[in-house]
């Protein structure tokens, strides 16, 4: 996979991601989207890690708040983003 791609198909998660997401993480996902269209390929891996955690804590945010709609949703991007991540081989298939 060329780096163009890898780096587009991650902005795109991120884009998803930031669409869901709210308050803080919503913040913290532009930052990181930011970080992926302007740095290397090699980091891409610990950018990923990055974005689900960033998932993740929208997931209880959401939740905590009682807002299944969101968490259903930031659940959906947030398994694409780890799904990718896998098959592009940023992360480790656990």
């Amino acid at each position: 996979m060329t780096r163009q791609y890898l780096i587009g198909e991650l902005s795109a998660r991120l884009t998803a991601l930031r669409a869901v997401a709210s308050g803080g993480p919503a913040e913290d996902v532009a930052k990181l989207q930011r970080e992926v269209e302007s740095g290397r390929v090699t980091a891409l891996g610990l950018a990923a890690k990055r974005a689900i955690a960033l998932a993740d804590a929208s997931c209880w945010e959401s939740l905590t708040r009682g807002d299944i709609k969101a968490f259903g949703r930031q659940a959906q991007v947030s398994a694409d983003i780890r799904l990718f991540g896998v098959c592009a081989q940023l992360l480790a298939e656990e």
